[in-house]
């Protein structure tokens, strides 16, 4: 089978499709073809270096696949069966009980970069019904960090004022579940042409943040001048204090990025008088990806995809998300 690999120090130029053995299923694993992946900002940082990997790791933590082989004892998945990878295999409900990545597809196991790839039947999820195999493999990691953020950490409600921040695969993800769920949205961005996209995808305000430096208090004026009840935050310490300002007492931020970087100062004393809850977020658990696709199909909601590549330029791929010229999500064909 073809697969790609990470061959260090890493970056794309270290990326290199090369021929392995065909994998076999197990007792218990299913065989499966992927058909497509997506890219994801943890599997830019991957296969750049910033995460320490082996040497010829497969990157790519999504996969949208079909059964080919089913290994003694599976029960729930038959040949033919379209099924979509999990972030976190062993997570399948409830709360997390593991910090870190060891068992994450394409960071501490080899990922969906192949041709081929056998898991634990428990590893995967049914698509969404009428879905691409191009259009489910936006969702295990960019869809469901959203979900998790929002609605099974923020709990949002009709009515409610949820900012997000940029055009990435969470970002828009979000917005587009915050409006299938009756809420009103503010979405931030340096570009006038996408924050036309975001405005045409259903967001009632847009900001340009770097027009606007202060954009946590604008925002907050925007939401009825009580402040925004979620925020999904991507940018870490360099944005985290604009995103506490945005906050209404009592509101919810979901970290779950760290674009500017992975530590800072934040304004304890704005988070904790204003009674704000800080969640950190790393995707979500089966039983979430579970739920979001039946949210999904219920709301008719497609994800936003950019471009797609085919897994020979795999490397052209990641070039173009390092050029963040891209809308939405990149995909690759396999």
């Amino acid at each position: 089978m073809k697969v790609a690999a990470v061959k260090k120090p890493g970056g794309p130029g270290n990326l290199v499709i090369e021929d392995r053995p065909d994998p076999v299923a197990g007792p218990g694993e299913v065989l499966v073809r992927v058909r497509a992946s997506s890219l994801n900002y943890h599997d830019f940082v991957v296969v750049m270096g910033g995460i320490p990997t082996p040497d010829g790791r497969i990157p790519m933590s999504d996969g949208a696949c079909e059964v080919v082989a089913v290994g003694e004892g599976v029960t729930k998945w038959k040949v033919g069966d379209k099924v979509l990878s999990l972030f976190f295999p062993g997570w399948q409900s409830g709360q997390i009980e593991a910090a870190g990545f060891n068992s994450v597809p394409g960071d501490g196991a080899d990922g969906f970069g192949a041709e081929l790839v056998t898991a634990p039947e428990t590893a995967f999820t049914r698509i969404p019904e009428g879905w691409s195999f191009e259009e489910a493999a936006t969702l295990p990691c960019a869809a469901l960090t959203a979900w998790r953020g929002i609605v099974a950490e923020g709990k949002i409600k009709p009515g409610d004022w949820v900012l997000t921040q940029g055009t990435g695969g969470v970002s828009i993800f979000a917005l587009q579940l915050a409006k299938a769920a009756g809420c009103r949205v503010i979405s931030t961005s340096s570009s006038p042409e996408k924050l036309e996209k975001l405005k045409a995808l259903g967001a009632d305000h847009v900001i340009n943040y770097k027009e606007t430096p202060e954009w946590g208090a604008e925002a907050f004026k925007l939401a009825g001048g009580r402040g925004v009840d979620e925020v999904v935050e991507i940018g870490g310490p360099g944005t985290m204090a604009q995103s506490i300002a945005a906050c209404r007492p009592g509101g919810h931020i979901s970290l779950i990025g760290v674009l500017t970087g992975v530590s800072g100062e934040v304004p304890t004393a704005a988070l904790f008088s204003r009674n704000i809850t800080l969640s950190g977020i790393t995707v979500g658990s089966r039983r979430m990806q579970e739920d979001m696709i039946d949210a999904l199909e219920a709301n008719g909601i497609k994800p936003v995809i950019d471009s797609t590549f085919p897994l020979d330029k795999i490397a052209d791929a990641f070039a173009h998300q390092a050029s963040q010229k891209h809308f939405g999500k990149i995909v690759l064909t396999v």
